[in-house]
């Protein structure tokens, strides 16, 4: 299969897609545009907010209508109605890094990385996780260049994650109640063209990545076994989650950045149906 384009947004770098089942929209960002994307597959409409810095990732919450979002210096709550943005801290202060890929654990925890801006990208960013009672913790990772690929195994007690330019996805034990790491190991090691970039769990715990600058969605056992890939008619895919009333549908980013000549649909939000494959509901920060 293939997926198709379902928004032709020409985002920059289009990334960290998310489904909200309550609003039955899409979410994802446009980074080096400093915006927030939302689509609604049902009605066809499709909004935008402007960011008042880079956006890398952000999490759905408790609240329908707010957000915690990673700008690329802080994290912060933003309200949808209102386009209020409320400051919770700021990270990596004084470092060449800004913040990257996130996503929250299956307690309600969000997890991310930071990615080194100055090239050559030497590993000097790392991992963290802001806890519910909003307490900023760094996790005790490897430092790294592009974080990329955080998510976590349907239990909860798989970490998934990667430092993009190394071509390997790592994982580690993750205790659902303390949030303690141990047993770092290699996942899977990315072969051929493309870098492994974001990553989401489906219902069985088969791992897709989407490969930046190979054209492709991954989906791996749990094993670290290729299970499968899917093409994608954009050859830097960035992002990949479900979505849809039965989580049976694949949306995935892309981005047009560094392209000296971009295809049509590179840059746009694409989406297919994956035949007997499922996600699950996107875990919101709780506070």
């Amino acid at each position: 299969m293939m997926l198709e384009l379902m928004v032709d947004a020409k985002n920059a770098l289009g990334e960290c897609v998310l489904w909200c089942e309550r609003s039955g929209r899409v979410f994802w960002t446009d980074i080096l545009g400093a915006t927030l994307w939302a689509h609604h597959p049902t009605s066809g409409v499709t909004r935008s907010w402007a960011m008042p810095e880079r956006l890398a990732s952000f999490a759905l919450t408790d609240h329908d209508e707010r957000l915690l979002v990673g700008l690329a210096t802080q994290l912060a709550f933003f309200d949808l109605d209102s386009g209020a943005l409320t400051p919770i801290c700021e990270v990596e202060a004084g470092l060449t890094t800004r913040l990257n890929d996130g996503r929250c654990d299956r307690q309600g925890r969000f997890v991310f990385g930071t990615f080194n801006e100055v090239e050559p990208r030497l590993p000097i960013g790392g991992f963290y996780r802001l806890n519910r009672d909003l307490r900023l913790e760094r996790l005790p990772l490897p430092h790294v260049a592009i974080a990329n690929s955080i998510c976590f195994s349907p239990d909860g007690t798989t970490m998934y994650y990667c430092d993009s330019p190394q071509q390997v996805i790592r994982c580690c034990d993750y205790d659902v109640v303390s949030g303690a790491l141990s047993n770092q190991r290699v996942f899977a090691q990315v072969q051929g063209e493309g870098e492994p970039d974001g990553s989401c769990v489906d219902a069985r715990g088969y791992l897709w990545n989407a490969q930046w600058g190979g054209g492709k969605l991954v989906r791996y056992a749990p094993d670290g076994s290729i299970d499968r890939s899917v093409a994608l008619p954009a050859s830097q895919p960035s992002c990949v989650a479900f979505g849809g009333a039965l989580l049976d549908q694949l949306y995935a980013t892309s981005a047009r950045v560094g392209l000296a000549s971009p295809g049509e649909a590179d840059g746009g939000l694409f989406t297919g149906t994956v035949p007997g494959v499922r996600g699950l509901p996107e875990s919101r920060f709780v506070c």
